[in-house]
């Protein structure tokens, strides 16, 4: 199933999930655009071939096929994002991705050495950017972790986990939203004609 490998991975009585995150939704922003100037000019292109009055059927289907093609590739590339899961556990830091290929990159908490954040302008705008983990000596898979949302919060949960108590609760910063609940109306209280009560 999609999106399951992230949660089977993990094992409730050996370690605690501090973090699960998804990357912030700008990492659609430059493929949304690539399909909207493809579709663009597939339908400008279409329309010059159709008033020059030339019978071009076979280069006007071709213009709509490659059309079609980028709204798939666009298509593919949300359901991309959509199963791609970043998880920080209190004893390790995972990233799940794939759709047919799932693939699974891990690196222990105790191995990352030094860590910093980068918000660029428009992540400060949108509110992402991208963590940097450095580890003991090695390039690692998930060394760069780009368009994370909340990027003082994810930084400030992985450093309370490699220099603060491990006996702590994560940080409070990334405590989720209080859900809505629904208001209860007041009941209505119905008189008692027997007891005398209005």
């Amino acid at each position: 199933m999609i999106g399951r490998a992230s949660s089977v991975l993990l094992n409730p009585a050996v370690e605690r999930r501090v973090i699960r995150v998804r990357r912030h939704w700008a990492v659609l922003i430059i493929p949304l655009l690539q399909t909207i100037g493809v579709l663009i000019a597939a339908v400008v292109l279409s329309k010059l071939i159709s008033a020059a009055g030339i019978d071009l059927w076979l280069l006007q289907s071709l213009l709509w096929y490659i059309a079609v093609a980028a709204l798939i590739r666009y298509a593919w590339k949300v359901l991309e994002w959509w199963v791609e899961v970043i998880i920080v556990t209190d004893k390790r830091l995972m990233k799940t991705s794939g759709i047919i290929q799932t693939k699974n990159s891990m690196m222990p908490i105790t191995k990352v050495t030094d860590m910093s954040f980068l918000r660029p302008v428009l992540g400060q705008i949108l509110g992402y950017g991208t963590v940097r983990v450095e580890s003991a000596g090695q390039k690692q898979d998930l060394e760069y972790l780009k368009f994370l949302p909340q990027p003082e919060e994810v930084f400030q949960a992985v450093s309370e986990l490699i220099f603060g108590d491990k006996k702590q609760p994560r940080s409070h910063m990334l405590e989720p939203p209080p859900s809505a609940r629904r208001r209860r109306r007041p009941r209505l209280k119905w008189s008692n004609p027997e007891r005398g009560l209005p």
